[in-house]
């Protein structure tokens, strides 16, 4: 009986989090790519913090961390944000893949919370970097 509520509780749980309850950004977190583009031109624009912790390309300004399935990745992030005034506009992207299959976001953003940054945002990627920021034109590193 003990193992049928665990199983059933366990069952919910992965139901749930495939809907995604269980995201740590708000919808007033998610930072439009046009957004993030006409900070990153507006040379009189509040000083933000872009990081990259995925794979799939360098947006303009952007800090490359890395994924964040790499311990090594975790610890730079953490170093970083360690180093970064509270009060800073934060961005984390990926971009490898929609929001709901992405195993970078939910990590990366999670640090944001417990380094207690005022504005932390994620940068809205719902289907990938080439879609969402590339094929718009939007500035990339060189």
């Amino acid at each position: 009986m003990k193992c049928m509520r665990y199983g059933a509780a366990l069952l919910m749980v992965v139901v749930l989090s495939s809907f995604n309850f269980f995201d740590p950004w708000k919808e007033a977190q998610l930072m439009a790519p046009e957004t993030l583009a006409n900070i990153i031109k507006d040379a009189h624009a509040s000083p933000i913090l872009i990081i990259n912790i995925g794979p799939a390309g360098l947006i303009k300004q952007a800090i490359d961390i890395g994924p964040m399935s790499d311990d090594s990745n975790v610890e730079k992030l953490k170093s970083l944000l360690g180093k970064t005034n509270k009060s800073t506009a934060v961005v984390v992207y990926c971009g490898c893949c929609p929001f709901k299959n992405c195993p970078n976001i939910r990590p990366a953003f999670e640090l944001l919370k417990l380094y207690k940054f005022s504005k932390p945002y994620l940068l809205n990627l719902p289907h990938n970097l080439k879609v969402d920021w590339i094929d718009k034109g939007l500035p990339m590193s060189k």
